[in-house]
């Protein structure tokens, strides 16, 4: 139906998560009424944040330079460090704006069922950063599936008889949250990890 460079454009739209035909359809077209300017800042976008960015040599998080700006921070804690799946991870942390230490990025979670072993993720620089930097605490911020309890226990498992605080996120029942449609992991993990009022 359309010319073979929009459905080209509508094609590359749709290999975007969450983005489905119409979407991709709609994402194209529009594309047609941006400015010149417009679609050369997005092609130039586009291209540099696969030629620009690049991992943090110390914490894997996204960057443009050798270390992020997280770890070229003087400011920060240095020896308090948060663990998480992902680079994304950190921007809801820091859009929060509480915490002051560090993070290390895992790149993944350890899952045995699709070939994902320790090796596979960044755990070994993780064990390597807690030496070198003296690191007092480490939380583990991960996702509470199979996985992440998984990983959250391999690596307390490995940290164990060290000086190192492990803790870890709480998870349970969010804040306004009708109790009748919680799910039954969330409620188990919810009651596992409840905390003394009084």
């Amino acid at each position: 139906m359309y010319p073979k460079t929009i459905n080209n454009l509508i094609e590359c739209f749709k290999k975007f998560p969450g983005i489905g035909e119409k979407t991709a359809e709609r994402l194209a077209l529009s594309c047609l009424n941006m400015d010149e300017e417009t679609i050369e800042l997005f092609t130039k976008s586009l291209q540099n944040s696969k030629t620009n960015i690049k991992n943090c040599e110390k914490c894997g998080n996204l960057s443009e330079e050798n270390l992020c700006a997280i770890c070229k921070d003087t400011s920060r804690d240095k020896k308090v460090l948060c663990v998480v799946e992902e680079s994304k991870n950190i921007v809801l942390f820091e859009k929060i704006g509480t915490f002051n230490g560090t993070y290390h990025v895992l790149n993944g979670l350890i899952s045995p069922l699709d070939g994902i072993n320790p090796e596979d993720i960044n755990i070994a620089s993780l064990i390597n950063r807690i030496k070198e930097e003296e690191i007092k605490e480490v939380i583990l911020a991960v996702k509470p599936t199979v996985e992440g309890e998984t990983t959250a226990l391999y690596i307390r498992k490995i940290l164990e008889g060290t000086d190192v605080i492990i803790s870890k996120i709480a998870h349970g029942i969010p804040m306004g949250a009708d109790i009748d449609y919680i799910d039954s992991l969330t409620l188990e993990i919810a009651l596992s990890e409840r905390s003394q009022i009084s």
